[in-house]
């Protein structure tokens, strides 16, 4: 039985029964403008990472007080809105960045926690899964797109080249598929918008599907003709072209999916020009369309990445003209400290921009930022020592009921940030024993 609600056309009703793979995503219960079909009672979980470079002022966002009602630092002051959704975690050590590299082998350690291996190309990289890969795996069959791996600065995966002595500036990218490929970022949000909804130039549902029909066309056309095929082969080629119809199906069960997501009503977005000359506007832009990604249910995944390790980028809109990682090594001149801490309160502050548009999008019996879990930090607390030690970790959002906010965790120094990872990896439903250098499951999170 479907009970309906206004806020559920009629036709969109009538399409979900005659389709199969769209009815599990297809519910009469939930409002025009949420992300997925749901009841209440088992909303969707999704996850996020905000990941922010060259490391903190801590004097500036360590709270003073271990447990609740703690007072706001001045870096953290933007979030103080959302205080029953943000938690600290302090006294997490980033161990398997340690290793040798000031910037590349922090950064590929942060999700990983596994060490990278010394190599000045991309023939040798050696490192392994990140967490968010492994939520990937778990949600992706669901959704359109498995995860999104975005940022503000360069994508260097297919940089041959070395941004610390004897590393690999593949090593800046935080997601990684498996040991020696790294998921790379995206930068363009007129690219992330056309992997979301195609280069039709708008999210408008019936273009959408008119492009997901031509699309499921071409795939009949192709699996007839390779079933054809298949029966004149040898075993072996049997096999190999098994492999390819396989990935085909994986395309055509994507396509349903895109295809069942295009009947929901969803906001009207225009596709990007490209990057904007901004950095406020382009931040905001990529921010927007992972809200947009996550409302839709287009992914439960997204990782972002406010800058890279090494990054020169200046902030002049904020009176920095500095390059911020020259600046970070401020050698404790007052000055410097004061720039550093800017830098790291304005970044917060496009993230607490990001949080309130979670916040104010419903999605099921709450709104998103109830249904997902965001870890925000860095891979260095110190960047004039780039001290792996300490580090500056936030989670956000109650994730489906799994996180409890208004919270100062403070763990003994030397707890390993993995040993977090693996715990939210648990309350998401993703089941695992280890996660890279990890220990074991924390019990206060």
């Amino acid at each position: 039985m479907i009970v309906t609600k206004k806020a559920i056309s009629r036709r969109t009703i009538l399409r979900g029964i005659g389709t199969t793979l769209a009815l599990p995503l297809l519910d009469a219960m939930v409002p025009a403008f949420t992300a997925i079909a749901k009841t209440a009672a088992q909303p969707v979980k999704r996850f996020g990472v905000a990941y922010v470079p060259n490391g903190i002022i801590m004097e500036q966002w360590t709270p003073a007080k271990i447990g609740t009602g703690f007072e706001y630092t001045p870096i953290l002051k933007a979030l103080e809105p959302f205080r029953d959704q943000v938690t600290v975690v302090s006294g997490l050590v980033n161990e398997a960045g340690r290793d040798g590299s000031a910037h590349p082998g922090k950064s590929a350690a942060f999700l990983t926690g596994l060490v990278a291996r010394r190599t000045t190309g991309n023939t040798q990289l050696h490192l392994g899964k990140s967490m968010d890969q492994f939520a990937a795996d778990a949600f992706g069959q669901e959704t359109q797109l498995p995860s999104l791996e975005l940022a503000l600065e360069g994508t260097d995966s297919n940089i041959v080249a070395t941004c610390d002595p004897s590393y690999s500036c593949a090593y800046m990218n935080i997601s990684w598929r498996n040991a020696s490929t790294p998921m790379p970022r995206e930068v363009n949000p007129r690219v992330v918008f056309e992997r979301l909804f195609g280069d039709a130039g708008t999210s408008d549902g019936s273009v959408r599907r008119a492009r997901f029909r031509r699309s499921s066309s071409v795939l009949d056309s192709v699996l007839e003709k390779t079933g054809r095929l298949q029966q004149q082969l040898a075993s072996d080629d049997r096999a190999k072209l098994g492999e390819y119809l396989d990935s085909v199906r994986d395309v055509e069960r994507r396509l349903q999916i895109a295809e069942a997501q295009s009947l929901k009503e969803v906001p009207e977005f225009e596709s990007p020009a490209g990057i904007p000359v901004s950095y406020e506007e382009h931040a905001k832009l990529m921010l927007d369309l992972q809200v947009l990604a996550y409302q839709t249910d287009l992914t439960r995944v997204i990782t972002f990445m406010f800058g890279r390790e090494l990054s020169g980028a200046t902030y002049p809109q904020i009176g920095i003209t500095d390059s911020h990682h020259p600046i970070t090594h401020h050698l404790n001149e007052a000055e410097n400290v004061v720039k550093v801490s800017k830098i790291n309160q304005y970044h917060m502050g496009l993230f607490a921009y990001y949080v309130k548009k979670l916040k104010e999008t419903p999605d099921g019996d709450g709104s998103l930022l109830d249904h997902t879990m965001i870890l925000y930090g860095s891979p260095i607390s110190d960047g004039n020592s780039h001290s792996p030690d300490n580090l500056p970790i936030l989670l956000v959002g109650s994730g489906a009921g799994e996180l409890r906010g208004d919270r100062h965790i403070k763990y003994d120094d030397g707890m390993l940030l993995p040993n977090l990872q693996l715990t939210l990896l648990g309350k998401l439903g993703v089941p695992m024993d280890a996660l890279g250098n990890s220990t074991g499951k924390l019990a206060e999170v």
